[in-house]
């Protein structure tokens, strides 16, 4: 009779099926928190991440916030509709260059971010702070790497048909 503790996991020969798992629980706690902040702000991840990044920026271009929480311009377009609704963001056109949009918070967008809640949650930052720098740093690291192997990118074929490089996966405003 063997022990089955020690009979190794079924993805352990699989790192693959491993990190498609845990990019599903990590995926799964983003949208539980995600539904937690929409309960408690009214706002959505997508809406505060704008927020933070014209903050984060000053008055800036639609164009630079889209690079900046990496979503695609339509995304953040969306997105921007929904914070003018709600009074929080307003668009203006350059004087430089009316074809450039620029986007600046309003009070009540400076208000909604000063009380929002922290977008990862009071027990993931407790848990980070106890990991020594060194291993923030490496985890900062390789969750960066992941991120960037997961980009959605288009295949050589399409790149010559015209159909461009490789862009993110757009986010629900």
């Amino acid at each position: 009779m063997s022990d089955i503790s020690l009979q190794p996991l079924p993805d352990a020969a699989d790192p693959t099926t491993s990190l498609v798992r845990s990019v599903r629980r990590i995926a799964q706690a983003i949208d539980v928190r995600s539904r937690e902040i929409g309960r408690l702000t009214g706002l959505t991840l997508p809406q505060i991440l704008v927020l933070q990044s014209i903050r984060a920026l000053g008055e800036v271009s639609t164009s630079a916030i889209s690079r900046d929480v990496s979503m695609s311009p339509p995304t953040v377009v969306a997105v921007l509709d929904k914070l003018e609704a709600k009074g929080m963001a307003v668009r203006y056109r350059s004087t430089i260059d009316r074809r450039v949009v620029h986007v600046r918070l309003t009070d009540a967008g400076r208000q909604a971010l000063t009380t929002s809640p922290g977008l990862l949650g009071d027990g993931f930052i407790a848990g980070l702070a106890r990991l020594s720098l060194e291993d923030q740093a490496a985890m900062a690291m390789a969750v960066d790497r992941l991120a960037t192997m997961m980009q959605v990118r288009t295949s050589p074929a399409s790149e010559k048909a015209g159909d461009g490089g490789s862009t993110p996966q757009s986010i629900q405003a």
